[in-house]
């Protein structure tokens, strides 16, 4: 067994059980399956990250799992949730609409405005770089600043 497929089983075993058990209540967690979500449950909330596979063992799906993985915190201080989907025959919301074929992942903005869309893996330096562009976001910086320190 390769590390590749150790570390996607890891992960696919810790999330397998969360699958279809989505509530409003676990909007807090950071890496999610896409169930029954729809994309307007973090309209204004979150920055949804949608990573698409038609399977579970796609290497750029487990790629882009593992990127993801290892730099984590900067996507949570960006307020950003990892939306997984690797079922197209469960057609979620969410694969419905942004019309998922293959693997691909999609970065939508607190506004709902798609800022991504790439059918390879990225790095979380370059989505990062991408998110701190959005003016949204450069106002949440300088409002933080602006907050005395706590």
């Amino acid at each position: 067994m390769t590390l590749a497929s150790l570390a996607f089983f890891t992960f696919t075993a810790s999330f397998g059980a969360a699958q279809g058990a989505e509530t409003p209540d676990t909007l807090d967690e950071t890496i999610r399956p896409a169930g029954e979500s729809t994309l307007d449950e973090f309209l204004w909330v979150k920055r949804p990250l949608v990573v698409f596979a038609d399977n579970p063992a796609d290497p750029r799906y487990v790629q882009q799992m593992q990127l993801i993985s290892e730099r984590l915190d900067a996507l949570e201080d960006r307020d950003v949730v990892v939306i997984t989907d690797t079922d197209p025959a469960a057609d979620s919301p969410i694969r419905h609409e942004l019309r998922a074929r293959g693997f691909m992942f999609v970065l939508i903005a607190k506004d709902g405005t798609i800022l991504l869309r790439k059918p390879a893996p990225w790095d979380v330096r370059e989505i990062s770089r991408s998110i701190d562009k959005q003016p949204l976001r450069k106002q949440e910086v300088r409002d933080r600043r602006a907050l005395p320190d706590q």
